[in-house]
């Protein structure tokens, strides 16, 4: 079964398991194809991590975080001495040395099925050809091209590649792209030289150099992809959990908050009482600011206190347990100290005939990143830097983080929020599941374990269940608009001490994948807050 945010893409996968692909080729295909069908998140300018479970037990993870380049700063995104959020997330500084087709790459090298008929160039061609013969505009896609790309740049690559002599895509129109196809074809037939060399580095090199970027030559030759063997492990109640350990901050917080809540009867308070709704907010807070305080690349410089096992030990969630008390909020500090009293990104999984299982989670930061296509190449530019902290020490109320660990510096990957997440029982693959949502990303992804395990509910349950956050700063629990009735909002409010609400649509495009062993069955649970939504193809 593949499951992503695109059917084409969808589809494309599940072909490639058709044909005896293991469940890493379907996913380089998949991510590939989501290049071209989901150009708001799929990409190959952007990033991110790709986690795996061999059926012998194997496990591991590929992160292809996008890299600061070599003439990055951690007061690059100041002016005059002041913070200017304008180049931290919409300026050509923001753009990070994209790990997409690196990434890819090296999984495939590596855990590729190698059969005759799967090679690279097989995995890349239904891409080039969505690319060059076009595909079906869906409703979805042409609003969000109309609302989230082109009414938001002045970028004239992206407006020719995104519109039709300048008139707006409808639904049913079909999108073709040939620049994007040429470029495809050279990283089919050459690998990532063919991205990080030649002809498309020119491309990315010229565009940096005429509008104030930083990213050069040297700096797309010296990008590699990495091989994680230490990925993060922990356990919630006899369920083993494996997930991405840093420069993503996803594994370490949610098996952070799942030791915290393992200590509490969940299932006995009920779905949605105030009761768990509380814990499970104390819980986040208590995870946001660890990952504030702590977290970045173990990498890169500034990696003075990296302590995730420390942070996703059992001992460590007990004592934050101690600080958290029923009857009451505890208010976030900056001090990140406890009382001691009792935004876009795309998401695959995949499960093989062999119960081989991928979770892949990539992006370009915001929609449609820096909403900068290059010019001769076809592929929209991320602005992934902007997950680097603001400036040193401006740590916020709002939610701006100043602390060392995450400032940007030459070579140094940002950090990231992206938990792609394998869940087995007994040793057998149970669950797959990963989101989009940026911070909100981790909270997601508990979510729909703490649904499947504690509250018995099936895939689509978990992913259609009402969610809510709680990241630290700024203070306050956002929510969607079912997920808590007025009378939870209340007992939380007056009784609680939790003052700050705010209302949220759509976070999240869970993507998950339970297997029943049972009956040996795959269930998908697709996300369909987007109008798009998700699909899964078996």
């Amino acid at each position: 079964m593949v499951v992503s945010g695109s059917e084409v893409a969808s589809r494309v996968g599940a072909d490639v398991l058709r044909e005896g692909g293991n469940a890493v080729d379907a996913a380089v295909a998949t991510a590939f194809a989501l290049a071209v069908t989901l150009p708001s998140a799929g990409n190959i300018g952007g990033g991110g991590f790709l986690l795996y479970r061999s059926t012998n037990g194997q496990a591991g993870a590929y992160d292809f975080r996008e890299m600061a380049p070599a003439a990055a700063s951690q007061t690059m995104f100041m002016t005059n001495g002041k913070y200017d959020p304008g180049l931290h997330h919409d300026s050509y500084l923001s753009v990070g040395v994209p790990g997409t087709v690196a990434g890819l790459y090296l999984a495939w090298s590596e855990q590729g099925s190698k059969k005759q008929n799967i090679s690279w160039a097989r995995l890349v061609e239904p891409a080039i050809k969505l690319a060059r013969d076009g595909f079906k505009v869906t409703d979805g896609l042409a609003h969000s091209l109309e609302q989230e790309l082109l009414k938001e740049t002045t970028n004239q690559a992206a407006i020719s590649q995104f519109t039709k002599a300048g008139r707006l895509y409808t639904a049913a129109d079909t999108l073709k792209q040939p620049v994007l196809a040429a470029t495809l074809g050279r990283i089919a037939k050459e690998g990532p030289a063919g991205f990080y060399e030649g002809a498309t580095a020119r491309a990315i090199d010229q565009e940096m150099r005429a509008n104030g970027g930083l990213i050069t030559l040297q700096d797309l030759k010296n990008y590699k992809a990495r091989s994680v063997t230490n990925i993060v492990r922990g356990t919630y109640r006899g369920y083993e959990i494996l997930s991405m350990p840093p420069p993503s901050s996803g594994g370490v917080g949610l098996i952070e908050m799942l030791n915290i809540l393992e200590g509490y009867d969940l299932a006995a308070m009920g779905w949605g009482s105030a009761t768990n709704i509380h814990r499970i907010v104390e819980a986040m807070k208590r995870a946001y600011a660890d990952r504030a305080h702590y977290l970045g690349d173990p990498c890169g410089p500034f990696d003075t206190n990296m302590p995730p096992s420390r942070l996703v030990s059992k001992e460590y969630a007990a004592s934050l347990r101690q600080t958290i008390r029923d009857d009451s909020s505890s208010p976030s500090a900056l001090d990140f100290s406890w009382p001691n009293e009792s935004h876009n990104t795309t998401h695959l999984s995949i499960v093989d005939e062999a119960r081989n299982a991928v979770a892949l989670t990539y992006t370009l930061e915001d929609s449609y990143g820096v909403k900068v296509a290059v010019p001769g190449a076809g592929f929209l530019l991320n602005n992934e830097l902007g997950d680097f902290n603001a400036a040193p020490d401006l740590t916020t109320t709002n939610g701006l983080i100043g602390t060392p660990p995450n400032l940007a510096a030459p070579f140094k990957r940002p950090l990231s929020s992206m938990t792609p997440t394998i869940v087995l029982k007994d040793g057998r693959l149970f669950m797959v599941t990963g989101s989009p949502g940026g911070r909100t990303i981790i909270g997601t992804v508990l979510h729909t374990i703490l649904n499947v395990v504690d509250f018995g509910m099936n895939a689509q349950e978990a992913v259609d269940a009402g969610r809510f956050y709680h990241e630290w700063f700024p203070d306050e629990i956002a929510y969607e608009r079912f997920a808590l009735s007025p009378d939870t909002l209340r007992i939380l409010d007056r009784q609680m001490g939790h003052h700050h609400f705010r209302k949220i649509r759509g976070p999240g495009v869970a993507e998950v994948i339970v297997f029943n062993a049972l009956h040996n069955v795959s269930e998908a649970g697709v996300d369909r807050r987007l109008p798009d939504g998700g699909v899964a193809v078996p």
